[in-house]
């Protein structure tokens, strides 16, 4: 089912998210079938659990052709439960993000170029990948809103953060 998407200011989205402590049970099939049919409506790369209100440690994400972003690497369909992230050495890139909770808007934020991923499935099977450019950045973003943390809140220089139309003036920008 489609659902709301929170925007920036509501509480839920500054929290920390809880763990998943029981996988393959009908409650996380449904939040996942929520999180992929909200996601698909908008044209997100991703979404996170408490993106639509539901403060657990879940995040799914993928690109294949997609309008809000016509440029980008694909990135294989992920289900990511109770993540951890470990960047494959220091080298870092700054790259324009959007997002859905923050929408009509772009910001340049810096993310690190290779990270390793752990986490689980909705089943409860081990995620293990190492992975680089906007795969790297997807998933960055994504596990940052289970720390409660939004893309903004990583803008180094505010001159590089605002609403598409000024600073895409004359392109075609799909946002919600």
């Amino acid at each position: 089912m489609i659902k709301p998407v929170l925007r920036m200011g509501d509480p839920v989205l500054f929290k920390r998210a809880e763990p998943v402590t029981q996988f393959d049970t009908p409650q996380l099939h449904a939040l996942l079938q929520d999180l992929d049919d909200t996601m698909r409506s908008k044209n997100g790369a991703g979404i996170a659990a408490p993106q639509i209100g539901v403060s657990l440690q879940m995040v799914i994400f993928g690109v294949g052709a997609n309008p809000r972003y016509p440029d980008a690497e694909e990135v294989p369909y992920t289900v990511l439960i109770n993540p951890t992230l470990e960047p494959v050495g220091a080298e870092m890139e700054e790259g324009w993000e959007g997002c859905l909770s923050v929408p009509g808007m772009r910001g340049v934020v810096p993310r690190y170029t290779q990270l390793r991923y752990r986490g689980f499935d909705q089943f409860g099977n081990a995620v293990d990948r190492t992975v680089s450019g906007f795969h790297a950045r997807v998933v960055q973003h994504e596990t940052d809103h289970l720390l409660g943390i939004l893309y903004p809140m990583r803008v180094r220089d505010l001159r590089n953060f605002g609403f598409n139309e000024e600073l895409f003036p004359g392109q075609q920008i799909v946002d919600d």
